[in-house]
């Protein structure tokens, strides 16, 4: 240990590292006498003076007496040498490294003098500097936000923004690889003030713990917890909101009850939770849901049949006005003169112009030719049968022209087919029927009805009946609908299972691209 507390005492210059032969001698004196200072028992060490024979020049070396718990500090120090080996260290000891681009250390001719043996495992030389740089320091990660001011450790929670993240593998080659969020300065007192949360055992008071057990599968207390959160009923007002028909009463949203349909209890949830023998309370706010879920008698029934309640008036109402137009539109067809002069000019035409190609003569056309007549150029090319007709009708009898004026009804083509609305018809029957079905089903007995359940029957019994008459009205208008076009059909021709639609497109086709062609062909 004295030895090695003897080479801290003393820095070798870099010139007395590249010497040759002679540099080395110099040093071996250098070490000798050092070790005979250095014996056990000897005094403690006095600063030593080298012969004149061996002391190199005064601008090569430094003496330093520097205390052995300094020493760190001072091999530290910019412009030093950072790598000194101690005669201890080694049997031969390594050359120190100069300082420049690191070249190999030339070896000392002649034998090594005797060292004395290490006390310990050699420590690792420290590295020479130079122009070896060591490895870029990793960047640090930004600094966290400062926390709010003015807001307490209980007020210090925010709501999270759940963010899509950006994968790793891709943000080198992103914006993100360049981006430093430091360099914006934000407000993280307003920030925090406007999405901390606040208040949150009051909010939830209600609520058990997080770790709560639930009864329920988990995937769907999860997301039938997501729904109560905006439920704002309680377990125990369930039943009784289902006697209320009417939204405006007081009753049950449409949204509310399809969401309550689609977490209805399965026989194995039933059985679970009307096995429950605690207190209602001790459970979670999910568990009480749909241990009341359980509890009432035909849920789904209940449900389904308030939907229908509202369901049906609303069907209703928006197939009548649709009927009604299918009607008017296959009475104008019927009772338009000037439609059917304009399909005698176009068969006129027609067969003119056939004849002269060699073809035969028809009788009669369909309907849907009427949207070929844009399609047959002229000489000139802008000029279409469709303006060849237009001329004739405004040359020999002008007052055709304004046959649009008796179709009205196919200003625009008509919403829906009357095969359509006859099958919507049908399915309002056929949900007439459950509805009274389901009415049979809850209609409770009149000796242990309540209040609440007598008044429910009785209004369902007032609206079924009334649904009935309009179902009824309906229907009627649905058959005459059906009886009407299908003189239409016959009349012009027709196939018997031609969509109304189909037709009536064709028609209000014809009738705009006629306007187009009048206002081009009188300009």
């Amino acid at each position: 240990m004295l030895t090695q507390l003897l080479g801290q005492m003393f820095r070798l210059p870099p010139s007395a590292q590249n010497r040759r032969a002679e540099g080395a001698g110099r040093l071996r004196e250098w070490l000798a006498l050092l070790e005979r200072h250095s014996q056990p028992g000897s005094a403690a060490p006095r600063p030593l003076r080298a012969p004149p024979a061996c002391s190199p020049p005064e601008d090569d070396y430094e003496e330093f007496l520097v205390p052995a718990s300094e020493h760190g500090h001072r091999s530290a120090r910019p412009g030093g040498n950072s790598a000194r080996s101690s005669p201890s260290e080694g049997p031969c000891p390594p050359a120190e490294p100069a300082e420049g681009p690191c070249p190999p250390a030339e070896p000392a001719e002649g034998p090594c003098p005797p060292a004395e043996p290490a006390e310990g495992p050699c420590p690792p030389a420290e590295p020479a500097e130079g122009p070896c740089p060591p490895a870029a320091p990793v960047p640090p990660a930004p600094p966290a936000l400062p926390q709010p001011c003015g807001l307490s450790a209980a007020a210090k929670r925010t709501k999270a923004f759940h963010w899509d993240v950006v994968p790793c593998d891709k943000i080198q080659k992103s914006v993100w690889g360049s981006c430093d969020p430091c360099k914006r300065k934000i407000d993280v007192c307003r920030l925090c003030e406007q999405f901390q949360i606040q208040d949150t055992a009051v909010l939830l008071g209600s609520e058990p713990a997080v770790n709560q057990h639930i009864l329920l599968d988990r995937k769907v207390a999860h997301n039938f917890n997501i729904f109560l959160k905006s439920f704002r009923i309680k377990p125990s007002e369930l039943k009784d909101k289902l006697f209320i028909i009417h939204e405006e009463s007081g009753g049950l949203t449409d949204e509310q009850i399809t969401a309550l349909r689609r977490y209805l209890p399965t026989p194995k949830d039933a059985e679970r939770y009307l096995s429950f023998k605690g207190s209602c309370s001790e459970l979670h706010v999910v568990d009480q849901f749909m241990l009341e879920m359980c509890k009432i008698p035909q849920l789904g029934q209940r449900l389904d049949l308030l939907l229908s309640v509202r369901e049906l008036p609303e069907s209703i109402r928006d197939l009548e006005p649709l009927i009604i137009q299918n009607i008017q539109a296959s009475k104008q067809l019927q009772s338009s003169p000037k439609f059917v002069a304009v399909l005698e000019y176009i068969l006129a035409m027609g067969n003119h112009l056939n004849e002269k190609a060699g073809k035969e003569v028809a009788k009669g056309f369909r309907l849907s030719s009427l949207a070929k007549l844009p399609l047959l150029r002229g000489r000139e090319r802008m000029f279409t049968l469709l303006h060849a007709l237009v001329e004739q009708i405004l040359s020999h009898e002008p007052e055709l022209a304004t046959f649009p004026q008796e179709l009205t009804e196919f200003e625009a083509v008509p919403d829906a087919s009357m095969k359509g609305l006859s099958a919507e018809v049908d399915v309002l029957k056929k949900e007439l029927e459950n509805l009274i079905q389901c009415r049979r089903l809850l209609k409770p007995k009149s000796s242990k009805a309540t209040p609440q359940e007598s008044q429910f029957s009785k209004e369902l019994k007032d609206l079924i009946q009334k649904y009935e008459g309009d179902l009824s009205q309906l229907s009627k208008r649905c058959e005459e609908m059906k009886k009407l076009y299908s003189n239409v059909l016959v009349r012009f021709g027709e196939p018997p299972d031609l969509d109304s639609q189909e037709l009536f497109g064709w028609i209000s086709a014809f009738i705009s691209e006629f306007r187009k062609a009048c206002t081009e062909v009188t300009l």
